[in-house]
């Protein structure tokens, strides 16, 4: 086989791994916890549909590309979940080192331009990358909100904490925004979402 099929093939089968990874968020109808494959895929197509909402116009392939790859370095460096203060210390070591050893089985020219892209996404400097770090945000409101508020409400969530994850959407999309505060309003009247602490 051709050295440079070869790589691609490890590659596409390694990310298969993603699928293993969970995350805090459920599936609506207060399903099982997501993978973050599921995560990812959910992301592209919510960024596809939800484009005219970005504040800047934006290359939306590369904002869906963004959104499936962003998660990848989680097979290796493990899922920090969104408040957790103290895995947030090492995750960009832990997902730095993860970036370099899977992008590593592509081809140099592909490895480049992955790692270029999730770089990318990471610093959330660009019109695309902000869109993309908006649906990395929605998504798990959305679902969040379709359950009651219920995985908020089990980890003992604040506003603080919600609303601080959250208001990054701005960046990308102030109608998305706009949404995502009445969702968190809501969601401190109904006591899922603690107003202090």
């Amino acid at each position: 086989m051709d050295e440079r099929l070869a790589k691609q093939l490890d590659f596409a089968l390694t990310i298969d791994k993603e699928k293993n990874i969970l995350r805090q968020t459920h599936l609506s109808g207060h399903g099982r916890r997501e993978n973050d494959a599921e995560h990812a895929w959910h992301m592209a197509v919510m960024a596809y549909l939800l484009r005219e909402y970005s504040n800047e116009p934006v290359d939306i392939s590369r904002v869906m590309i963004m959104c499936l790859i962003h998660d990848i370095v989680e097979i290796e460096a493990g899922d920090t979940y969104a408040y957790d203060e103290a895995g947030h210390s090492s995750k960009k070591d832990r997902e730095d080192a993860a970036k370099e050893k899977i992008f590593s089985l592509l081809p140099e020219d592909q490895k480049t331009e992955m790692i270029a892209l999730f770089d990318e996404f990471e610093e959330g400097k660009t019109a695309e990358a902000k869109f993309a770090k908006s649906m990395d945000n929605m998504q798990p409101l959305i679902l969040n909100n379709s359950n009651g508020g219920s995985d908020w409400r089990d980890h003992r969530n604040t506003y603080a904490q919600v609303f601080g994850r959250h208001s990054g959407t701005r960046a990308g999309s102030e109608t998305l925004f706009e949404y995502t505060e009445q969702v968190i309003k809501r969601h401190m009247a109904e006591g899922n979402i603690i107003v202090s602490e």
